[in-house]
């Protein structure tokens, strides 16, 4: 049986906690981290509670500074026990807890807590590269609230139901102006002329932990890293393209139309990701 936390209680992940008043359900109005623990330990946590912080303020809910690293740590640590599980993927929810419409009657948060067993305690990768596609239904909007994870995820649920009609593994969205955004789920990485650019925060995209990682690990490699405004056109040209999120780690391209990459950058990144989570 899988347990999950809802406000500090745990309960069999298959029962009802929830009213049909939650204003997460309602309205989407809330946020929420995707994490990853390996060994038992939560990998990124400061990174994780930095931006859930962020977005609270954004939406104003209140009591963001409870949300530390050391809680995030050890509601994982505790989730992990109970369900007996050393390497999982965690999704934590946090929502306005308030009654009303539209305005909410107050600020207060609530949090629930989910985990799920993963296989292996590092970050794999994929052995066979992705085959994608630019999904043109919805564009992402470009606003103070682009870079946090919200409850409001219907542009990702229609692009997943485009993904599944064409047997694609995923696909690139755009933003409100026709630029790179992201994927369904990841930030996007394309390497030409030997740099390295992603989409910068000011075109809209999610503000990945991943994202942040790969960067600084990028740099610490030698490896020019560029935040830009970027014409899906470069897909065509590109020498590689990756993506990643805080779950996967790193997911290399292989193919965009009849475009195909190379993994060699993404290969080298990986295998730093994963020296950089070591256990002794």
């Amino acid at each position: 049986m899988n347990f999950i936390n809802y406000n500090n209680e745990i309960f069999p992940a298959g029962q009802a906690v929830l009213s049909v008043d939650n204003r997460a359900f309602k309205y989407g109005d809330g946020l929420f981290e995707s994490m990853r623990m390996s060994e038992g330990k939560l990998l990124f946590a400061e990174l994780h509670s930095e931006r859930l912080q962020a977005g609270m303020e954004a939406i104003e809910l209140e009591g963001r500074w409870a949300y530390t690293p050391d809680f995030l740590k050890e509601k994982a640590e505790e989730l992990a026990r109970k369900n007996e599980i050393q390497n999982g993927r965690l999704r934590l929810s946090v929502f306005r807890n308030g009654e009303g419409l539209y305005s909410p009657t107050g600020n207060e948060n609530a949090y629930s807590l989910e985990m799920t067993a993963l296989s292996s305690n590092i970050y794999t990768g994929n052995s066979k590269g992705l085959l994608m596609d630019v999904y043109q239904g919805m564009t992402k909007p470009i606003n103070f609230l682009s870079k946090y994870k919200t409850s409001n995820s219907m542009l990702y649920v229609m692009a997943g139901i485009h993904r599944k009609k064409r047997s694609l593994d995923d696909v690139f969205i755009m933003n409100e102006n026709g630029f790179l955004c992201e994927t369904m789920s990841s930030n996007i990485f394309i390497q030409f002329e030997n740099n390295l650019y992603t989409p910068a925060l000011t075109e809209g995209c999610i503000g990945g932990v991943m994202r942040t990682v790969i960067m600084e690990l990028a740099q610490q490699t030698g490896m020019s890293v560029i935040e830009a405004q970027i014409n899906p056109d470069i897909l065509n040209v590109a020498d590689e393209v990756f993506i990643t999120n805080a779950i996967s780690g790193i997911q290399w391209v292989m193919g965009f139309n009849s475009k195909r990459y190379f993994y060699k950058t993404s290969r080298k990144l990986l295998d730093a990701l994963n020296a950089s989570i070591a256990f002794s």
